[in-house]
């Protein structure tokens, strides 16, 4: 199993609550891990619906499962140079102390990521989106359009267990899409081998 870039966490949060036009409200903890997907523009059926009594939970399975199997529709970070733009531009907010990243993974249409945010999280993905939407528009020859979809997923991490369920499922996201043999092999993931990832320690049990 690849070691993940997790960090000791503080023994507090900040509790924020954060409504977005058309969506339910999300709750950021500023200090506790958060799990965030998003995805290109377009890259799913704009009417798509789920059936009554889905939860978040099996809406986010559904989702992403159609993103794991899509061959058609925007599939423009499977370009490397593009790819390569989002995850410099992950690790440069680490190193500016927005969040503690744990593990993250660029796929052909969305990325996943683990986080523990140490700022408001909408800003922080502002900024990224932003950047990565300017950066990638510029080498697709494109201006003005919109790049990342406007809605994400995201999900408070309960505890450790929970935390170690969702690293693995992001690491392994390639490789069960048979993009890569093994989660290190994969180019644009936090399972590429790096030095220093101390292992979480206080999350609940």
């Amino acid at each position: 199993m690849p070691f993940l870039r997790v960090f000791p966490l503080p023994t507090y949060s900040l509790f924020v609550t954060t409504f977005y036009r058309r969506r339910l409200p999300h709750y950021h903890s500023i200090g506790q891990p958060i799990f965030i997907t998003w995805r290109l523009q377009g890259s799913l059926p704009a009417n798509r619906s789920f059936p009554p009594g889905t939860s978040s939970g099996q809406a986010f399975v559904a989702m992403d499962r159609l993103l794991d199997n899509a061959r058609t529709g925007p599939l423009y970070l499977r370009r490397p140079e593009i790819a390569k733009v989002v995850v410099e531009a992950i690790h440069y907010r680490e190193r500016e102390q927005h969040y503690q990243l744990h593990s993250y993974v660029v796929m052909p249409n969305h990325v996943h990521l683990l986080m523990t945010p140490l700022a408001d999280v909408s800003k922080v993905m502002q900024s990224l989106k932003r950047f990565t939407a300017r950066e990638g528009n510029r080498v697709l020859g494109f201006t003005g359009q919109p790049f990342w979809q406007d809605e994400s997923y995201d999900r408070l991490v309960r505890d450790k267990t929970e935390f170690q369920r969702i690293a693995d499922y992001i690491e392994m996201n390639p490789v069960k899409c048979g993009l890569a043999a093994a989660p290190e092999e994969f180019l644009w993931s936090s399972a590429r081998p790096i030095d220093n990832r101390p292992q979480i320690d206080n999350l609940p049990h």
